[in-house]
């Protein structure tokens, strides 16, 4: 059973069927597996030899990658606030959230009749392009990081269209689907490793999210702990410089007034350690009522049989309805998340806001509007840490806790439990406020509110979206390599096969002890009927007239080529076999070759100790 120590279970093996579209090999229901060549961009060989040849090259790619991004997340803010300005009638220079009213009309119209024009896009894209773009998790942790330039711009696309009529999403996912799409078209066209491939990936997220927040440290371990599923010395200084850049291209038009900006905070008490620690609990309970109940909503509006483009129209009528209440649940909340606006409000005010964004944000994206949740669960964890301290010091007066402090902490919590990233929260905190104190504070709700989450719950959102479609993944971290490691690639071609129904005396004169260690037997039809073992048929007390069929083995248990080695290894540990029939995917059951446990297990080892040099760069 050292199999089962090894390597997880998987569900079940299912046939796939697989078909050549833009650039990459899809099944029909199960995994993509992206191609190694790029049809938008390739460097000239000697180019390509020196990059590869050196690793301070991955520095000046990584710069490029930057600057590119923080051009992306400048472009992006642009063209949403552009949309705002035109669809309800306010400044460019304005954010949709920060407005004290919009006009009811507009409120209504806009992200519903959006939603139906959104949701008939959607519709026709699927016909041109059935297959699901990747993110850049599934894409580090499936596929070596290789993402479909195309499918990048058309995620990007669809996230302005759906934040720009004013649903309850977030940009940043839009930021770092094309930042990543573009660094992965990059480096797919110098021909980078796989474990390079991977960091690039991870150097256009951490420039998107340094830009984004204005806080380099805290894109630089969202690359690292999101993306690339790790820290290493090689990965060091080119996610570091691509956040750099990408904070500073972002942050040269001061216009966008892009990142989070703290008011004046008090001083942190060895108390509020404590205290916050209680904050992160309650944090991570309503982060997984959020991620759960977009999987409620989405599966709710699919059993209704409502026509799809008519889904995000009514999710958009009601986060307008919403809106006509407080215009705060439109957009991300951006606009929204001022500290020193956020502690001078009623605390009722504060209260419904805090509900009316959840129910928004869980409609917005249950009803299938682009985007995500990093912004609007900062707005709303800042929200709930303002009324966290209210309620303490309703409950023990003497407490007067700092508003400010705890809506810091928060926001910090929230966005752990439902985005992941424990560290990256913990520098958003340290560069929006500069107290190491109160980042300390946050580090001890932040570890709390993930370790609950992974206890209770087991996914941040993005996860565990793709555990609704049937992925297994729980991060970035590299198993690609496993489903790419298949039956059809370490089986035995050259088998041996006999007819069932011999007679073991005349397989005895056929196959002598010695001569091999096992046979595939067919039947008069040639399909697998099972594996005849030679000492087994030599055994003294069988007797010769009998037929083979009596003896063989493994019969109703066998192999597919296109299975990869988790799921061959799963088979071999359940049916405790050493060797087992490889035979065809179709029905015929045709056996195609034979594969032994213990070559799969050694191939395993093999590719595993690969990847895990390649991670050191020791290759």
């Amino acid at each position: 059973m050292v199999a089962a120590m090894i390597l997880p279970r998987l569900p079940p093996w299912r046939e796939a069927r697989y078909t050549w579209r833009e650039g990459l090999l899809r099944p029909a229901d199960g995994p993509r597996k992206m191609v190694t060549t790029s049809r938008y961009f390739e460097a000239p060989r000697r180019l390509r030899a020196f990059v590869r040849a050196h690793e301070t090259s991955l520095v000046v790619l990584a710069a490029l990658i930057g600057t590119v991004s923080g051009v992306v997340v400048v472009a992006m803010s642009v063209a949403v606030a552009g949309l705002h300005a035109l669809l309800f009638n306010i400044s460019i220079r304005e954010r949709l959230s920060s407005q004290l009213s919009i006009e009811p009309l507009r409120a209504l119209l806009v992200p519903s009749l959006g939603g139906l024009l959104l949701g008939l896009a959607f519709l026709l894209l699927a016909r041109w392009r059935p297959a699901r773009e990747i993110d850049p998790i599934e894409a580090n942790a499936l596929h070596g990081g290789r993402m479909s330039f195309r499918g990048s711009v058309i995620v990007a696309l669809q996230t302005i269209g759906s934040s720009g009529v004013g649903a309850s999403v977030g940009l940043e996912a839009g930021y770092t689907q094309l930042a990543s799409g573009l660094a992965a078209s990059l480096g797919r066209g110098f021909h980078l490793r796989r474990a390079d491939q991977r960091i690039m990936v991870g150097c256009g997220a951490a420039a998107a999210i340094a830009g984004a927040f204005g806080a380099p440290l805290a894109g630089a371990f969202y690359a690292f702990e999101l993306v690339i599923g790790g820290y290493t010395p090689a990965s060091l200084a080119p996610v570091g410089v691509a956040a750099v850049a990408g904070y500073f291209v972002t942050h040269g038009f001061a216009a966008l007034s892009l990142g989070i900006r703290v008011g004046t905070l008090g001083d942190v008490l060895g108390r509020d350690l404590a205290i916050a620690g209680l904050l992160g609990i309650l944090a991570a309970l309503f982060g997984i009522a959020i991620m759960r109940g977009v999987a409620l909503c989405e599966a709710a509006l699919s059993k209704t049989r409502l026509w799809p483009p008519l889904r995000p129209a009514l999710g958009g009528l009601a986060v307008g309805a919403m809106a006509l209440l407080t215009p705060q649940v439109m957009s991300s909340g951006h606009g929204a998340l001022h500290f020193s606006s956020i502690v001078s409000m009623p605390l009722t005010f504060i209260a419904g806001v805090f509900i009316l964004k959840a129910i928004a944000s869980i409609i917005s994206l249950g009803s299938g509007f682009r985007g995500g949740l990093f912004f609007a669960t900062l707005f709303m964890g800042a929200l709930g840490g303002r009324l966290f301290a209210a309620g303490a010091d309703m409950i023990w007066p003497g407490l007067a806790l700092d508003p400010n402090v705890y809506a810091v902490i928060g926001m910090s919590a929230l966005s752990a439990s439902v985005v992941g990233g424990p560290l990256t929260m913990s520098f958003i905190a340290l560069e929006s406020t500069g107290d190491l104190w109160l980042t300390t504070a946050v580090l001890v709700a932040v570890i709390i509110s993930t370790m609950i989450t992974r206890e209770l719950f087991g996914y941040s959102f993005a996860t565990w979206r793709l555990h609704l479609r049937g992925e297994t993944i729980r991060s970035a971290a590299d198993v690609g390599w496993i489903r790419d490691l298949t039956v059809a690639s370490m089986m035995r071609g050259d088998i041996t096969t006999v007819k069932a129904d011999m007679a073991i005396g005349e397989f005895r004169d056929k196959f002598p002890l010695g001569s091999q260690t096992q046979v595939v037997a067919v039947d008069a039809e040639g399909r697998y009927a099972g594996l005849a073992l030679i000492a087994e048929a030599h055994a003294p007390d069988i007797e010769a007239a009998k037929g083979l069929v009596d003896i063989l083995r493994y019969g109703d248990v066998v192999l597919h080529p296109v299975m990869n080695i988790q799921e061959a290894i799963a088979v071999f540990d359940a049916a405790e076999a050493e060797s087992l029939a490889v035979v065809e995917s179709a029905g015929e059951r045709r056996p195609i070759g034979l594969l032994t446990e213990a070559h799969a297990m050694r191939r395993y080892a093999e590719e595993s100790e690969q990847r895990r040099r390649e991670v050191l760069g020791e290759v």
